[in-house]
């Protein structure tokens, strides 16, 4: 998968309002980043590298697993793979990312 590809991905489930009400954004490192705007409706996703409440650090690699169902995010913040720095925030992504 591509950063395009995963940030359709995030796109299609965050859909018109996702219930988080902050904006949240996904680093890929070198890979890129997938911004999400859930303070508006519609809910808005792009690539801008923007100030967000709350970063979520993962490989490009694990994310997609953790969208493929391959890889759980629970496993994947225990074992490091997945840094956040709002929990508050990252708890609500659960029902998001599935």
């Amino acid at each position: 998968m591509s950063l395009e590809t995963s940030t359709e991905a995030i796109r299609e489930r965050i859909g018109e309002d996702c219930g988080l009400g902050a904006t949240l954004k996904f680093n890929f490192g070198d890979e890129g980043i997938v911004f999400v705007d859930a303070t508006k409706m519609p809910n808005d996703v792009s690539n801008a590298n923007s100030d967000a409440e709350c970063t979520v650090d993962i490989t490009l690699t694990d994310f997609e697993s953790i969208l493929s169902g391959d890889l759980d995010q629970t496993t994947a913040f225990m074992s490091g793979k997945l840094k956040v720095d709002n929990m508050g925030i990252a708890m609500k992504l659960q029902s998001i990312l599935g």
